[in-house]
């Protein structure tokens, strides 16, 4: 496979999954599996939990290899796993439901020591904007994705977006690029 990029890789990889050739399922693990990784811990945030939505991705993978449609191998993968991720924040919300606030917006900045850091801020964010930032910022989902995605409107995605980017803007005290 020298080279061609990771998609064609995986992709060329498929039709052995779909014969049941374990090597290859490993291959497309070791291609993709830290790509999944980072998506499930920047929407769960827990590492056991992000592992756990990876091991669900690559379980329905291999049960499902026969029906997913060549050329979409790495968009599939990472579907599942953000469907994944929703469905057990969904399941944590509901568990949770009346207990948790919005969080509290930290002060402005005033020395450069003083800033959180992206990844923290984020974190911080009220949760359906953090989902939609994080779909659509970092995972490169277009509006109607996210909305698809997260049973919402383009414009609920449109306005989480525009909320989470200035809520950031005014904790992190830089410009957080515009990129819708």
């Amino acid at each position: 496979m020298g080279g061609s990029t990771p998609t064609e890789a995986l992709n060329s990889l498929l039709p052995r999954c779909r014969r049941g050739d374990q090597e290859a399922f490993v291959e497309v693990y070791r291609l993709i599996g830290s790509s999944l990784y980072g998506t499930a811990l920047r929407l769960l945030t827990r590492p056991q939990e992000a592992e756990e939505a990876v091991q669900e991705a690559f379980v329905k993978f291999y049960q499902k290899a026969e029906s997913i449609q060549s050329g979409s191998l790495s968009g599939w993968l990472h579907r599942v796993t953000v469907n994944f991720c929703l469905d057990r924040l969904r399941s944590k919300g509901r568990q949770e439901e009346g207990l948790v606030e919005e969080p509290a917006a930290p002060a402005p900045a005033s020395r450069p020591g003083d800033r959180i850091d992206l990844s923290r801020a984020v974190a911080r964010l009220p949760r359906q904007a953090r989902l939609v930032f994080l779909l659509h910022d970092l995972e490169g989902y277009k509006h109607r994705e996210v909305a698809e995605t997260l049973g919402i409107t383009q414009g609920t995605s449109k306005s989480q977006l525009f909320r989470a980017r200035e809520m950031l803007r005014g904790w992190l005290g830089s410009e957080v690029e515009e990129t819708a």
